[in-house]
């Protein structure tokens, strides 16, 4: 028999199909069962307007056959099946779709044709050395074999097939040094593959499986207690969850959906399906998780969406679906309407990507802000748990993410044992409250207790407690919200005195501007400046900032390579002008400037002990106050 070859620059085409074209080996599997669905659909489709030809709806199959002995794995299906003019055309011709121009000339809602490109067929030559095609075609007496070895060409000759259909028998590659192709004979591996690339194909796939199953009536000792026998199991779930109607599916469902192919033990927070038309159709089927995966915060961890195409997983992390900030929502996306490249391993058309994000990053959010609304408690479990990337999402890129976020971030305040908003924050202000003020410390509870915090609250107004470092970075980029701007309570222009405060500090200020000095020398350019304050309560000293950068965002930079320099702020050492402590200075500064410069180093150390921030010299301090007990 001679031996034809392939119509498109047989060599160079095929060579690009199975060696450039795919990435993973594995695919393979993938693209025959897609064209035997088709095949399948479209024998249904013409069982429409002719009856004769078509079966019972739930005779419709797949066939997966492994033979470990002959090393071969066969595909069939009792679909449409092929005439030699079709083997000539959608085998012979590469990249020729029979399934795209049926796709083009045919609408239907029960049909789903997947193929486009003509081009799976030949990613079954990444594993095999040699394919036979056996099929018969609707309506034919005759069957036809198409037969391959790859490149050299190709043989057509008539054959005898009982039922319609096609068959395709693979005969795998011998394995190598760096490639095992025997472990697509692995009944187990080949349920992977149908179970990640193919579970939802709207037709049962079936495979023969060995299985083990007790023995009836071995009671004695030497009788064996199992056997081993052969099932035909379906292998596919073939209706997705996604597809029924979010009123049909429990809440369980969901449950275990997720925590089955998203390999979670704790039900979702929230689950969020949908089906979205407009100039891209398509369902997503998302879920925000209780808890952070455990490599969420290392290199390793990959954001994505599944992506499917007509049930067919085409990527299993697509990340470009999902924004940095919301890089925790694990989920589908599945539509027919995609623009997929020739291997249909990834997306072709960039703006149906950008529609499906931009509609997406929206419902994540409206679903976030329902939860926040209906339930906080549930809401800051997801809080706790993924804040910490909603925060950075709001600095990040220049803040140009804020108007996203900023009504998504929560927070502990002075007012409140939960967690607040910053709407919530906004709407309680008295009137005389122009800025909302926000403390930072190592927990909340220790930025409730800073003399600064005590001053604000005095005053009737609520603070917000910071704890995570990039707190005060976020409500930076944020910068006005709802015409109010945020204000630290250690800066140095907090301003809570009335006319009649202002004007006796003043005067206390300068009448001792010589104290301020020595004092100021006496900490050796550590801070900017010494001073009185009527801002601190009942508390003797504190530490402001004079520049932008706090103390404790200068704390939190300094720790990062390179900027070093951060580590000295620009800080003001306060002392309460309504404290006994106030007097005791001035009289030292009269009296014994060595022992002002002993007190002054004490205060020093204090301050920065109440803000957070690390003592310089704990040894010092122990001799300078065993000094001062002696």
């Amino acid at each position: 028999m001679a031996k034809k070859q392939f119509k498109t620059e047989s060599r160079k085409m095929l060579d690009m199909m199975i060696n450039s074209v795919y990435t993973n080996k594995e695919i393979f599997l993938r693209e025959l069962i897609s064209n035997a669905s088709d095949a399948i659909d479209k024998r249904y489709f013409r069982s429409l307007t002719d009856s004769s030809v078509g079966l019972p709806r739930d005779e419709y199959a797949i066939t997966i056959a492994v033979d470990k002995e002959a090393r071969t794995i066969t595909v069939s299906d009792n679909g449409c099946g092929m005439t030699d003019k079709d083997l000539e055309q959608n085998l012979g011709t590469i990249a020729h779709s029979d399934s795209g121009e049926f796709k083009t000339d045919n609408k239907d809602d029960n049909i789903s044709i997947i193929g486009q490109f003509g081009v799976g067929f030949y990613s079954a030559f990444m594993v095999s050395s040699r394919i036979v095609v056996t099929t018969r075609s609707i309506g034919s007496d005759v069957a036809y074999v198409w037969e391959s070895e790859g490149v050299d060409g190709y043989t057509i000759a008539e054959t005898t097939k009982d039922s319609f259909g096609t068959e395709i028998v693979m005969y795998l590659k011998e394995d190598a040094e760096n490639e095992t192709y025997s472990e697509f004979m692995d009944a187990y591996r080949i349920q992977e593959l149908i179970k990640k690339y193919s579970d939802y194909i709207r037709y049962p796939i079936r495979m023969d499986v060995e299985t083990s199953r007790p023995v009836e009536g071995s009671d004695s000792e030497d009788a064996p207690k199992y056997e081993t026998v052969v099932e035909n199991r379906t292998l596919n779930s073939m209706v997705p969850i996604w597809h029924r109607k979010a009123s049909d599916v429990s809440e369980e469902e969901y449950a275990e959906f997720y925590k089955a192919h998203f390999y979670d033990s704790q039900a979702p927070l929230r689950t969020i399906h949908a089906h979205i038309e407009g100039n891209v159709e398509y369902e997503m089927l998302l879920f925000v998780p209780q808890n952070a995966p455990y490599d969420y915060y290392s290199k390793d961890y990959v954001k994505g969406i599944q992506l499917y195409s007509d049930g067919v997983m085409i990527m299993e992390k697509c990340s470009d679906l999902l924004p940095d900030y919301f890089n925790f929502v694990r989920g589908v996306v599945d539509s027919s309407d995609l623009t997929l490249n020739i291997s249909r391993e990834t997306l072709q058309q960039n703006y149906q990507v950008k529609t499906i994000a931009k509609s997406i990053e929206k419902k994540i959010k409206s679903e976030l802000l329902k939860m926040q609304k209906e339930d906080r408690e549930k809401y800051e479990t997801f809080f706790k748990a993924f804040g910490g990337q909603l925060k950075y999402g709001v600095y990040s890129d220049y803040g140009i993410h804020k108007d996203v976020l900023q009504d998504l971030l929560v927070f502990r305040s002075t007012s409140s044992d939960r967690y607040i908003t910053l709407k919530e924050y906004v709407e309680a202000m008295p009137e005389s409250q122009k800025s909302i003020y926000y403390a930072f410390s190592d927990t909340p509870e220790l930025a409730a207790q800073l003399p600064r915090t005590q001053a604000v609250v005095e005053k009737g107004y609520d603070v917000l407690l910071l704890c995570d470092d990039i707190d005060e970075f976020a409500l930076g980029a944020i910068n006005i919200y709802s015409e109010k701007g945020f204000k630290n309570v250690t800066a140095g222009d907090l301003d809570l005195s009335t006319d009649e405060e202002k004007d006796a500090l003043k005067k206390a200020n300068e009448d001792n501007t010589e104290m301020f000095t020595a004092m100021q020398e006496a900490l050796e350019g550590k801070v900017k400046v010494v001073r009185f304050s009527s801002s601190l309560g009942e508390h003797p000293v504190s530490l402001s900032s004079e520049g932008y950068i706090s103390a404790e965002m200068a704390r939190i930079l300094s720790k990062m390579p390179g900027n070093e320099a951060f580590a000295n702020a620009e800080m003001a050492l306060e002392i309460n002008l309504n404290h006994k402590i106030a007097d005791t200075l001035r009289n030292l500064f009269v009296q014994d400037k060595d022992k002002l410069a002993l007190y002054t180093k004490i205060l020093y150390a204090q301050a920065r002990q109440i803000s957070g921030l690390e003592i310089e010299n704990p040894v010092e301090l122990s001799n300078m106050i065993c000094e001062l007990m002696v």
